[in-house]
């Protein structure tokens, strides 16, 4: 067997969705002490309807789809405090995540307006606080913008991230499907006040769209970080901008096979080849780890196991992940200081 990581290296998860991290146990429980009416009585048919599975098909509408129920339950300050505590605790249990930046956008958990919107987001960092309390991690809050949402909506969201942002908002990010209506430049300006206000920012593209997206947002928002960003292998000028500016992507590979974004464990080995030949910095995520039955050393050992990434190159992914967290840029809290070499020649020592 391939050598893995050791448990003792503490690891990053960047890209990180609250609707897909919560387990399907906790998620029944928050709906049914909320009276909120699901659409089956039998736990084992809920759990296959908010998780990915071979039956449901793979397809990036059909994952999007997941999210419907998930957001549902989550939305009250109860349920967002108590999914949070259990995603940024339950990381650190199961994987020595140390380092969690979870996102979501907090006007889909506030039903249409009817719960206000600041309620939500102090009930979020209450539930990373007791976190906090509890296990000695570093964990922030990424604000989800949507391409579906009109420019005011997003604005909002925004401007929220940037009143909380020193209680432990590190982040801004859009996502959502592809929307005819969205242009990056509409963007510009509102991401350069998030920008200077010390927010840290990232981007879902190169994904479901077409690879020409990436270079597009990288111009006009200019992310530190752009979510999954995959296709950008397939062109030169992206790998160039991507290397020549430092920005890392966020690769979830358990999530792209599912959305049928990459279409095998063989494209990937090509990808990462690109990625490894222009010197492009990448960090290794989720998603959601509970939605796709996967954690984050799940994703590393199977990129070991099957050659994609050797040892130091999963080592090399694990450091870039904790060096390139937002934690730290807003200074909520101190980021976790990366592996150094005589902490990592030690762990070596003991597994050997």
């Amino acid at each position: 067997m391939p050598r893995q990581l050791s448990r003792r290296i503490p690891l990053a998860d960047l890209h990180c969705h609250l609707g897909g991290a919560v387990t399907p146990a906790v998620m029944w429980g928050i709906a049914h002490s909320q009276g909120i009416r699901l659409p089956t009585k039998d736990y084992w048919e809920f759990r296959d309807i908010i998780t990915a599975s071979p039956r449901r098909g793979h397809s990036f509408d059909g994952y999007l789809a997941l999210f419907h129920w998930t957001e549902l339950i989550q939305s009250s300050p109860l349920a967002v405090e108590r999914s949070v505590y259990e995603v940024i605790g339950g990381a650190y249990r199961k994987n020595n995540v140390t380092t969690t930046e979870l996102r979501f956008n907090p006007m889909k958990r506030n039903r249409g307006g009817e719960q206000d919107l600041d309620h939500i987001i102090a009930a979020a960092l209450r539930g990373m606080d007791r976190a906090v309390l509890e296990y000695p991690i570093k964990p922030g809050l990424i604000f989800c913008l949507d391409r579906d949402f009109a420019f005011g909506l997003n604005e909002i969201i925004v401007e929220k991230a940037i009143t909380w942002r020193d209680r432990g908002i590190v982040g801004i990010d859009i996502a959502g499907p592809e929307s005819a209506s969205f242009r990056a430049s509409d963007y510009r300006n509102l991401f350069q006040r998030a920008r200077q206000m010390g927010l840290g920012i990232t981007v879902h593209v190169g994904e479901a769209g077409p690879v020409e997206e990436i270079a597009d947002v990288i111009e006009q928002l200019e992310p530190d970080r752009i979510g999954h960003g995959v296709k950008a292998a397939y062109d030169a000028r992206t790998m160039g901008m991507l290397r020549e500016r430092g920005i890392v992507l966020e690769i979830c590979p358990t999530s792209n096979l599912q959305t049928e974004v990459v279409s095998s464990w063989e494209e990937f080995r090509w990808i990462f080849d690109q990625f490894r030949a222009n010197d492009v910095r990448y960090a290794i995520s989720t998603d959601g780890p509970e939605m796709l039955r996967t954690y984050i050393r799940d994703e590393l050992a199977s990129l070991g196991r099957l050659g994609i990434l050797s040892y130091e190159e999963q080592v090399q992914a694990a450091e870039t992940s904790l060096a390139a967290s937002f934690v730290a840029k807003v200074g909520a809290v101190p980021a976790v200081p990366i592996i150094e070499p005589a902490t990592r020649q030690q762990v070596e020592r003991e597994e050997g």
